[in-house]
């Protein structure tokens, strides 16, 4: 259970900085967004990944946690990689 609600936020994290880069909003949306959604996105997407931390550090400790961290952060990245390649080339 602790692996989901680590991997859960940082997916969520990693997918909202990626909407917040210029590049990502042009190729979905066709424009870019507003700076302040803008700063939003970005703010939310860190909020997301300070969150996994807690849940990892609180659930396995500093040790393992941190490790666990890693990992699921890593994954997470490779996932929102690969979904924004697949969906620039649709």
């Amino acid at each position: 259970m602790s692996h989901l609600a680590i991997f859960v936020p940082c997916l969520l994290g990693f997918a909202l900085l990626a909407l917040a880069m210029d590049r990502h909003q042009e190729a979905l949306f066709k424009t870019a967004l507003p700076a302040r959604a803008t700063l939003g996105l970005r703010l939310g997407g860190w909020i997301g990944l300070l969150l996994g931390l807690f849940v990892a550090v609180r659930a396995q400790g500093w040790s393992l946690g941190l490790v666990s961290y890693s990992g699921h952060t890593s994954l997470c990245a490779g996932v929102v990689f690969v979904v924004l390649l697949l969906l620039q080339r649709r």
